[in-house]
């Protein structure tokens, strides 16, 4: 059985790392049964005003309004395997350590969890005050991963692109995909 993901982007400052993620999820679609996409209110307005364009469902991926509680992964039932928040704003990221359902992305992430799934979080913040950091501990306590969008230069990225694309790959590589990524020891060029 393929792979159900759920992709969840947040008002955080980052669209261009959901955006990175889409394409290359787009890219390995072999590797997986569906995509679920959703939005926070302010992720759509920092979409449009950082990358200066709307999204655009150009990905054969089903987008989910926040307040449909009646999304198939608002269920544990449904088997969505991975949920990915992306990038994760520290008020979403605060409302999931304490279990506050109040979108269909937090009650994701609470299916996610109490059915021993996949979560991981991509925060996009600095820097962290102890709150931030004791709501981390929360949701890797509870099993969730926590992934900052923290990009790595062993790779000798020459582009913005190239610089996400290296926090993008690790995201993945921790869902489980089989992409071809940078691996340090290993032939530098890509």
């Amino acid at each position: 059985m393929k792979r159900k993901i759920i992709v969840a982007v947040t008002g955080a400052s980052g669209s261009i790392y959901a955006k990175i993620l889409l394409e290359k999820l787009n890219e390995i679609k072999e590797q997986f049964d569906e995509v679920a996409i959703v939005f926070s209110t302010n992720a759509i307005d920092i979409w449009k005003f950082e990358l200066n364009e709307n999204f655009n469902a150009e990905y054969p991926f089903r987008v989910y309004e926040k307040s449909n509680f009646y999304a198939p992964f608002a269920s544990g039932s449904s088997k969505f395997d991975t949920l990915i928040v992306c990038p994760c704003s520290m008020g979403t990221l605060g409302r999931i350590a304490h279990g506050i359902s109040d979108d269909l992305i937090t009650r994701a992430a609470d299916v996610i969890l109490k059915e021993k799934r996949k979560l991981i979080i991509v925060p996009r913040e600095t820097p962290y005050n102890l709150i931030h950091i004791e709501n981390m501990k929360t949701i890797t306590l509870a099993g969730g991963v926590i992934c900052p969008a923290t990009p790595s230069f062993y790779s000798k990225p020459k582009s913005i692109e190239e610089v996400v694309e290296t926090v993008v790959e690790r995201i993945l590589n921790l869902a489980d995909f089989n992409i071809d990524s940078f691996q340090w020891g290993k032939t530098s060029e890509k």
